[in-house]
């Protein structure tokens, strides 16, 4: 069983279920602690999140990763039990073994063989891990970024280990991520009998135009980096549960999953618009979850292309799809960020798993990335 391996596995057993941690960051911060990085706990609400660093001067490379995971489901469902880290035929089955404690086992074990290689190298390395990211999002990585900025704390480069990859382990990297913006609007009809629909007005039916211009809108075009920005509803509710009351409003919960060719304010305005146009009464409220972001290039990237193809063999592409990150609240403050790590097929479902010989390769990745940018 290589470290790599052992350490997924203990991470694995602990049930850190957003927010809990269950002790991950502390198992966690005795590696590196070990190893010359000064452990920094930062507890936020009922969230835990770790800054640990090793070195003082810059650049520096962060690995940013989330303890936390989703809930199993019915555990009877899952072909081995979702926190007991079992192996078979050469795959490793546990809720977070793909998203993301074998990412950040990986990250780890690549740190103790590089610096024990290279004591005295040039930088910091950094870990910036929070049990939140599965969760809310608002006591994690975001506090974490504020603290360090009140400070003067600068991250030059951050590599996240969200699962990345699709067929082989290093064979996508996302460089970007759109930005997310929700939704919660209620129409306002006036209830009544079902039938005598003149004395009432039907929300359903004020909102039905609306709803099928902002479903055909185009937004955008989209860009060579980034598809075309996306609306979807994903819930829509009204009535009363009698089949003979006109309901008094209906709910609509929305989301736009938006490129860097509109912002969230011009989404905000154009979808406003459209209500008005309809002649609606209603309530809005918004909430922006991320705002897109996107590492063009620089030495974070080409190391982490140089690194991928130095262990594997084959070139990487470049992504901005899927869903969004933590990277999004680390961005902004102009660190170079990219997302790198195992295959993304079973997560968020039963049976989660991870091939255990893509543990070992990510590892070598990794320590291949600190070679790169940390050694001349």
């Amino acid at each position: 069983m290589t470290d790599t391996l052992e350490l997924t596995r203990e991470l694995i057993t602990r049930p850190s279920v957003t927010p809990e941690d269950a002790g991950c960051q502390q198992l966690l911060s005795e590696r590196l602690s070990r190893i010359g990085f000064n452990i920094e706990p930062l507890r936020f609400s009922d969230v835990d999140n770790l800054w640990a660093r090793r070195g003082t001067s810059g650049p520096v490379l962060a690995f940013a990763g989330h303890t936390d995971v989703v809930p199993t489901g019915p555990a009877d469902n899952w072909s081995y039990p979702p926190f007991e880290a079992e192996i078979h035929k050469g795959m490793l089955y546990g809720r977070g073994a793909a998203d993301m404690k074998g990412s950040i086992a990986a990250m780890v074990t690549a740190c103790e063989r590089f610096v024990a290689k290279y004591p005295e190298h040039q930088g910091s390395i950094a870990f910036l891990i929070t049990s939140d990211e599965e969760g809310p999002a608002i006591n994690g990585t975001v506090k974490v970024i504020e603290t360090l900025q009140n400070r003067d704390e600068k991250i030059d480069w951050c590599l996240v280990g969200e699962p990345s990859s699709t067929e082989k382990v290093g064979d996508v990297v996302k460089n970007g991520r759109r930005g997310s913006l929700n939704g919660r609007l209620t129409i306002k009809g006036k209830q009544g009998h079902i039938a005598y629909p003149h004395l009432a007005a039907n929300p359903i039916h004020l909102l039905s135009p609306a709803l099928t211009e902002l479903c055909a809108f185009q937004w955008d075009q989209g860009n060579e980096d980034f598809p075309p920005t996306s609306f979807q509803v994903s819930n829509l509710n009204a009535g009363t549960g009698a089949t003979n009351v006109i309901p008094g409003t209906a709910d609509v919960v929305f989301n736009f999953r938006y490129s860097t060719e509109v912002t969230h304010e011009q989404l905000q305005q154009q979808v406003e618009a459209i209500l008005n146009k309809h002649g609606l009464d209603y309530d809005l409220q918004w909430e922006l979850s991320g705002k897109p972001f996107r590492t063009a290039g620089g030495q974070l990237l080409e190391a982490v292309q140089q690194a991928i193809h130095q262990v594997t063999g084959y070139q990487t592409t470049l992504s901005t799809s899927g869903g969004t990150s933590d990277g999004r609240f680390i961005a902004p403050t102009g660190t170079q960020v990219i997302e790198l790590g195992p295959l993304n097929a079973t997560i968020h479902q039963i049976d989660e798993c991870v091939s255990v010989a893509d543990l070992d390769t990510l590892s070598q990745i990794y320590e291949t990335l600190l070679l790169h940018l940390l050694v001349q």
